[in-house]
């Protein structure tokens, strides 16, 4: 498994007062192995937490599927965000609010 992991700050440019409309710093990882890519995000504000948002199989970007939370490259990437102190997981399925919480490995 190869791993990248760049940090991002998107915010609106500051006003008279130093204050932002909005502000949000995050890293931002990509998780990749044999053509296939997991991407998920984790906010500063909550760095406990991480966000899976898609995967790309080729060059095709969907969401993830029930199936997918086994899939080896998955488990791994759960592993090492664990190990990175994201002890909170979830991942976009689409259904009710959107995430739901990784189930216990």
């Amino acid at each position: 498994m190869q791993i990248e992991c760049t940090h991002h700050i998107d915010a609106s440019e500051p006003d008279a007062d130093g204050a932002y409309d909005y502000y949000y710093e995050y890293d931002f990882y990509r998780f990749s192995d044999d053509g296939i890519c997991l991407f998920a995000r984790s906010y500063a504000d909550s760095a406990d937490e991480a966000h899976f948002l898609n995967m790309e199989v080729g060059e095709v970007s969907r969401l993830l599927m029930d199936d997918d939370l086994t899939h080896p490259l998955f488990v791994s990437a759960c592993d090492y965000l664990r190990r990175e102190g994201k002890m909170h997981l979830n991942w976009l399925s689409g259904r009710g609010n959107g995430y739901e919480a990784v189930p216990a490995m």
